[in-house]
């Protein structure tokens, strides 16, 4: 059995979007959070890690959302390494609404123990291994599943550009992995915005476009004053649902910083309960959306 350790956090009213929810970048960070005190309460706080010289690194997460959390809600994070390899371990985290005990999330992060002085990932050493897993550790376990490939970006590909902000970086002096999904969700807002579908005039229309998964794999660092430039399009539209591919590059040299592969629910405003993609969304987005069909009978 893995090191199981479990926080409680009260959700704060600025950790809110205009939905009234909790923002999805914000589970991130209770996950990173809880994370810290897991890894200290098996004798691996940061001050040991930098006497080790090392740090782990974020390479992969996947969030899947199940129920909003709102402001004045507590949430109750439970968090355990479910299996390991030389280099890397992987997370998991449960998120359930502490009053009710219902799950709001789950997700998965893949850890890279790295090397802090050259970057490059360092063999993870016996004697931690042992201390997540108190009871025995298991076989390494075999490589996960790739991240998945979008299909080409079609004629209508939506490109994106901002400044990294001071804000925006953590205590390894690089752009926080939580921030990725901000730049996301702005990524996501514009491209309405583009194809004349700003969130007021989808408010007015009565529904809303909700994440329900987001995989992300991160490749390299952003850091403060980095111009990125996110670029999105849309496929596999289904009758509620959309999968929508962001990739985020460094515009100096065009160097791929993040992939994310969004799943998107559409839901009524008031129920939040999915309902049909509207044609007309269909219609104005037709450019930025691939074809699946017509590729593969190029």
């Amino acid at each position: 059995m893995p090191l199981i350790h479990e926080r409680i956090f009260r959700v704060r009213y600025y950790e809110c979007d205009a939905y009234g929810h909790v923002n999805n970048a914000n589970y991130l960070r209770y996950m990173q959070e809880a994370t810290f005190d897991a890894s200290a309460a098996a004798g691996y706080d940061l001050a040991r890690y930098e006497a080790l010289g090392c740090l782990w690194l974020v390479r992969e997460t996947d969030i899947e959302y199940l129920r909003p959390l709102r402001y004045g809600d507590s949430v109750r994070v439970k968090t355990w390494v479910a299996d390991y390899r030389r280099v890397r371990f992987r997370r998991m985290h449960e998120l359930y609404h502490a009053a009710s005990g219902e799950l709001a999330a789950r997700a998965s992060t893949d850890w890279v123990y790295v090397n802090s002085a050259t970057g490059k990932p360092a063999l993870v050493p016996q004697d931690m291994i042992a201390a997540f897993f108190p009871e025995g550790a298991p076989p390494p376990a075999s490589p996960p599943d790739p991240f998945p490939e979008p299909p080409p970006p079609p004629p209508g590909t939506f490109k994106m550009r901002r400044r990294v902000l001071w804000p925006e970086i953590d205590g390894v002096r690089h752009v926080n992995n939580a921030n990725y999904l901000l730049y996301v969700e702005d990524c996501g807002f514009q491209v309405g915005d583009h194809f004349g579908w700003p969130s007021q005039r989808m408010w007015e229309a009565g529904f809303a476009i909700l994440p329900r998964r987001h995989r992300i794999e991160y490749r390299q660092s952003a850091v403060f004053g980095d111009e990125v430039e996110v670029a999105t399009w849309a496929y596999d539209i289904r009758r509620a649902t959309g999968t929508r591919h962001y990739l985020v590059t460094r515009a100096s040299d065009s160097a791929v910083l993040a992939r994310v592969n969004s799943l998107y629910v559409w839901v009524d405003r008031e129920t939040l309960r999915p309902i049909r993609v509207p044609p007309v969304i269909l219609a104005d987005f037709a450019p930025n959306i691939v074809d699946v069909a017509q590729l593969g009978q190029a």
